[in-house]
């Protein structure tokens, strides 16, 4: 009987954790969409094709490097050997913390879009799944965490607290984007003569789409970050809820009804509130959600128009300051004085939320500054004007209409 029970308990692991790894993969989807309603007409193949071309390379490559350098486990085994370990668990595990990894290349083909050459980027996105993610994944969530987090709660009372990667995954990934925007350059005639030149948007449903998709798949991302049945808690989706629901709320208002702010604030205020949806009482995670919500409203026009910094999809504001901003809002609303379950100090939340930016920072720009004098990273002007669809890819978004 005792058999029996720790069987179906394991198996129950095994589906929940594979549930969670398909609703985070059909994320890509939503990331896909969202670029693709962003962009230029003449750039929608491009988007397309680079996300699933950067999740299969992704998949190859952490499931080789990544995954072992993170947790210290390997697959070059007999099947028997991989399934003796609770039925499988760590293949599933493999997969849906896969779908974080892949996150990472994601997020930086949007800060990108429209002037990048495919195989460099295809390559960047290698380096970091293979190496650069996991190893900060593994000081945090890995094989490696017991001395970082040990010394973050001997220093600062308490160890960094990250439960779904507001910092491991979305403020690393905006960091990394930030480098490779600069080191690109803007699009042909996005600042002509110091004066920015707005390029419209090619299609709001699609933008929309890829926000919903995002959306309902961040419960997996977020409630599914207990890896197990025991430790699924309804506090992590209501939180995730309205947080979501805090950046919508807030972004339409300070946006005046803008529905490309009110969209991204929906993902603004998951972002903002993975870190500490555990821990932070529901109405704490409302308003942590409006004000990620506010700083991609305002962080996205500051970007553009003072610093002049031609990313797209603006997910350095999107994921890299709100992923910041969700790791130290953790270690503020996640305080039993303000409702929260505790465990948490602020000092920690900040020392490790800014490790993070450093690390990425540093590493994003030797990686691009070394592939552009290797190979080149931006498309020509004559590719730029005719587009990455027909430049690289030979076919445009709409065939048919191009048929004499």
């Amino acid at each position: 009987m005792e058999s029996a029970i720790t069987s179906i308990s394991h198996s129950g692991d095994v589906l929940f954790l594979m549930l969670g790894a398909v609703m985070v993969f059909a994320m890509h989807a939503g990331f896909a969409f969202l670029e693709v309603g962003t962009v230029r007409q003449k750039s929608q193949v491009n988007a397309f094709v680079k996300i699933l071309s950067d999740w299969s390379v992704s998949t190859v490559v952490y499931f080789v490097i990544g995954f072992p350098l993170a947790y210290g486990i390997h697959f070059f085994q007999p099947v028997d050997a991989l399934l003796a370990d609770n039925q499988g668990y760590e293949l599933v595990r493999f997969f849906f913390l896969l779908c974080f990894a892949a996150c990472i290349p994601a997020i930086i083909s949007g800060g990108i879009a429209e002037r990048a050459r495919f195989w460099p980027q295809v390559l960047a996105g290698a380096i970091f799944v293979a190496v650069v993610y996991p190893v900060f994944e593994s000081i945090i969530w890995g094989q490696n965490s017991s001395g970082l987090q040990s010394f973050f709660e001997s220093t600062f009372g308490a160890p960094f607290h990250d439960f779904a990667g507001s910092v491991v995954v979305h403020s690393m990934g905006g960091w990394l984007a930030l480098p490779a925007v600069l080191v690109l350059g803007p699009r042909l005639n996005r600042y002509v003569r110091g004066k920015s030149q707005a390029i419209p948007i090619s299609n709001i449903p699609f933008l929309a789409l890829g926000s919903w998709i995002l959306a309902v798949g961040w419960f997996g991302f977020n409630v599914m970050s207990a890896q197990s049945l025991q430790g699924i808690s309804g506090l992590v989706a209501i939180n995730s809820l309205l947080a979501m629901v805090g950046g919508v709320l807030f972004a339409l208002v300070a946006s005046n009804n803008d529905p490309g702010f009110v969209h991204n604030g929906a993902l603004a205020g998951l972002i903002a509130i993975c870190a500490g949806s555990d821990i932070v009482h529901p109405v704490a995670a409302f308003f942590i959600g409006g004000l990620g919500s506010l700083i991609f409203v305002y962080g996205f026009q500051w970007e553009q128009e003072k610093l002049r910094i031609d990313d797209v999809l603006g997910v350095w504001p999107l994921h890299g300051l709100i992923g910041t901003f969700g790791g130290i809002s953790a270690g503020i609303f996640g305080l039993e004085a303000l409702g929260g379950a505790g465990g948490v100090t602020f000092m920690s939340q900040l020392a490790g939320s800014l490790l993070a930016v450093i690390y990425a920072v540093v590493c994003s720009f030797v990686v691009y500054t070394v592939i552009k004098k290797l190979f080149g990273y931006t498309l020509d002007e004559d590719a730029q004007f005719i587009g990455p669809d027909l430049a690289i890819h030979h076919i445009n978004a709409y065939p048919e209409e191009h048929v004499k």
